[in-house]
């Protein structure tokens, strides 16, 4: 609402409730108008700042942007469509390699935002616990429908993977399925799991296996990436994702080249289009050289 729209609706509210025969002077009006906008920016600044600090909570919860092992270079992002973004991206060692989990919560904005903790938590224990991606799903998957009708539904790429050998299991809990470009430009779509979170308590989920050999990109990415629109209302797909992944690639670029390049492309297809849902990628990379370090950048 205007700041007009709004002193007009309060004109009306202090007309309505004064008793018959009173009579309020202009200036008492006003300053009375003037004090409760005043209160109104206030609450609406303190709100702002609210927000501001939930989102940079959100961030520390998710990944550093850049993680890199061994040979592995691993980049996320991820923009919300309104205050607080419902997408989260985690990464966790463990004995037996590096579990990496992308999730998206149905719905967007405060109410999906303020799932993300919860969720981002469950994901941690039980992937601090037992690193098999088909158990993770699992386990989040009970905790999610215990409780109750109040939980929405979300969806999750987990993936654990060696750093040593390249071997990567995973398992996509109703998410879209990650995209594997080789080194020969071929595409494989990765799509073992099961339902979305919270549907069945005792939903069945199972592993999947790749191996990323020197080269190969890995892209897991929300719905939100292929539901963006642009003005003619065309979504943006997942043809052209690939398409965009693959002349990306071309050159040999960094998994954080990469990741930006498919950003800015689903950007520019949007154009002054609005977003209709948060949009989260991550992209890992093994290149074609062996470090023997593990790094981590913001």
């Amino acid at each position: 609402m205007s700041t007009s729209r709004f002193v007009h609706a309060l004109r009306k509210q202090e007309l309505r409730v004064q008793r018959p025969g009173q009579r309020v002077s202009g200036l008492a009006l006003r300053r009375e108008l003037e004090r409760k906008f005043n209160a109104l920016q206030q609450d609406y600044a303190e709100l702002h700042a609210e927000i501001f600090e939930a989102a940079q909570v959100h961030r520390r919860l998710c990944a550093p942007r850049v993680v890199r092992y061994a040979d592995f270079e691993i980049a996320n992002e991820i923009f919300a469509v309104r205050h607080l973004a419902g997408d989260f991206f985690t990464v966790n060692n463990s004995p037996d390699g590096v579990v990496f989990v992308l999730g998206d919560i149905c719905g967007k904005g405060l109410a999906a935002g303020m799932w993300t903790t919860h969720l981002v938590g469950r994901v941690n224990v039980h992937a601090s616990s037992d690193s098999n991606p088909a158990r993770i799903v699992s386990e989040v998957n009970n905790d999610v429908c215990l409780t109750g009708q109040l939980a929405p539904l979300a969806s999750l790429f987990v993936a654990r993977l060696n750093p040593d050998t390249g071997r990567l299991d995973y398992c996509s809990a109703g998410h879209p399925p990650a995209i594997l470009l080789r080194n020969t430009g071929e595409v494989e779509l990765l799509c073992d799991g099961g339902l979305l979170l919270g549907v069945i308590p005792s939903a069945s989920y199972v592993t999947g296996s790749v191996q990323l050999r020197p080269g190969d990109v890995l892209l897991a990415y929300s719905d939100g990436v292929l539901e963006s629109r642009n003005g003619a209302e065309e979504e943006f797909g997942l043809e052209r994702l690939e398409n965009q992944l693959r002349q990306a690639n071309q050159g040999g670029a960094a998994a954080e080249a990469l990741l930006f390049s498919v950003l800015a492309s689903v950007q520019d297809f949007a154009g002054t289009h609005p977003l209709v849902d948060d949009l989260s990628l991550a992209v890992i990379k093994r290149s074609d050289q062996d470090s023997l370090s593990t790094d981590y950048t913001d």
